[in-house]
C-alpha cells in the first residue's frame, strides 16, 4: 500500500494498522540518521519518538509534494537540532574531553581493516565534523539523497547544498587523515 493511501487512512479513519504500516517502513531509515548525527543510540530513541509525535500531531499538513520519508527527515532534522541547541554546552564540554583521544585510538584500531574498527572510525570522523556538514555528507553520501531532497530537507538551495557536500568531503579527509 502506497504512502498516501496509508496517511489518509491515518487521518480519516485513525487506522491503526496503517499506522504501524507506516511506522515500520520509514522508522528504521530515519532512526539510523538520527543514530548518526547523534552519535548514540538512547538519544537517537528518543529523537525519533518526539519526530513520530510531531508528524502524528502534524500529519494534516501533509500535502505530497514531496515524498512522505524526505517529509518525516526533516521533522526529525528539526528534532535533531533542537536537541543538539539545548545540549550544546554537554556535547562541547565531551567534545573537548574526549574526541581526540578516540579519534587518535580509532584511527588506530582502524589499521588492521576489520569492518567494526572502520565503522567506529568513520563514526568518530563524522562526529568530528560541524553538525553542518556531518548533516549533509549523512544524508547525501550515507542516506542516499539528491542534492534536490537535500535541499528540501535542509530549507536551502540545490546548490547550497553541492558546495556543503564538498566542504564536508575535504573536512572528512582530513579528520581521517589525519588520525589514521
Amino acid at each position: 500500500m502506497e504512502d498516501s493511501e496509508l496517511i489518509r487512512r491515518i487521518g480519516e479513519r485513525r487506522d491503526e494498522e496503517a499506522f504501524r504500516l507506516l511506522y515500520a517502513r520509514h522508522t528504521g531509515p530515519v532512526y539510523g540518521l538520527l543514530c548518526r548525527l547523534a552519535g548514540h543510540s538512547a538519544d537517537a530513541s528518543d529523537l525519533m519518538q518526539e519526530t513520530w509525535l510531531r508528524a502524528v500531531r502534524h500529519l494534516g499538513l501533509f500535502r505530497g509534494q514531496s515524498a512522505f520519508r524526505t517529509w518525516l527527515t526533516g521533522i526529525a532534522l528539526n528534532c535533531y537540532r533542537e536537541w543538539r541547541r539545548k545540549h550544546a554546552r554537554d556535547l562541547s564540554v565531551a567534545s573537548d574531553n574526549h574526541r581526540p583521544a578516540q579519534i587518535q585510538g580509532a584511527g588506530a584500531a582502524a589499521a588492521p581493516g576489520s569492518a567494526a574498527d572502520d565503522l567506529a572510525a568513520i563514526g568518530l570522523a563524522l562526529a568530528a565534523l560541524s553538525p553542518e556538514h556531518r548533516e549533509v555528507i549523512v544524508l547525501h553520501d550515507i542516506e542516499g539523497y539528491t542534492h534536490d531532497e537535500i535541499a528540501e530537507v535542509l530549507e536551502i538551495e540545490a546548490g547550497t547544498s553541492k558546495s556543503r557536500l564538498s566542504r564536508a568531503r575535504r573536512a572528512f579527509r582530513e579528520r581521517w587523515r589525519g588520525n589514521a
